[in-house]
């Protein structure tokens, strides 16, 4: 068995079980593609998520929640575009949340002493809250109205792609009749 495995064209069931375990790895990813977080359900309550930190009051105001970690490339990237989204609409109820799912709380702070920014931050050490809204990448930002619905997800940062498509997201939930 192993020979078929290691040679997979010595043997003519080779193709066979090469088709298998590609369909095997596929099966095995497409959970994981259907947990991830969904648009349309409410948010879980942030005091209950068990965070390290002061979880701010977002009652009646559109949250970006975003999920990051210290090892994450992209997610030094987008810092700089949340603190701007910060200060361009916290005036007309936005909130920004960072939640960082590092285990290690060094490890953040020396991410937060490269990367400052003005809003508030907390740590999800357990995963709970990540686990609750079912945040499969780093980072995954969520877009909740006022109402506590998630009503849009966004996994990744491509720079200005995707801080052009976070701008029209807020737009239209700082739109929405409060």
């Amino acid at each position: 068995m192993n020979s078929i495995l290691i040679h997979p064209m010595k043997c003519g069931r080779g193709p066979v079980l090469l088709l298998f375990g590609a369909l095997l790895a596929l099966c095995t990813f497409l959970p994981r593609i259907a947990e991830a977080a969904e648009a349309g359900k409410p948010l879980p309550d942030l005091k209950g998520a068990a965070l390290e930190g002061a979880v701010p009051a977002t009652r009646g105001k559109v949250l970006l929640l975003d999920f990051w970690a210290s090892w994450c490339g992209p997610c030094r990237k987008s810092f700089p575009a949340l603190e701007e989204l910060h200060q361009r609409y916290k005036a007309r109820g936005l909130v920004v949340f960072g939640v960082s799912v590092d285990e290690d709380a060094g490890a953040m702070k020396r991410f937060l002493q490269q990367h400052a920014v003005s809003f508030p931050i907390a740590r999800d050490q357990a995963h709970k809250l990540a686990e609750a809204v079912k945040v499969s990448a780093m980072p995954t930002s969520l877009l909740v109205d006022r109402r506590g619905v998630i009503r849009f997800v966004n996994s990744g940062f491509k720079g200005a792609e995707t801080e052009a498509l976070l701008r029209r997201q807020i737009e239209q939930l700082l739109s929405d009749s409060k």
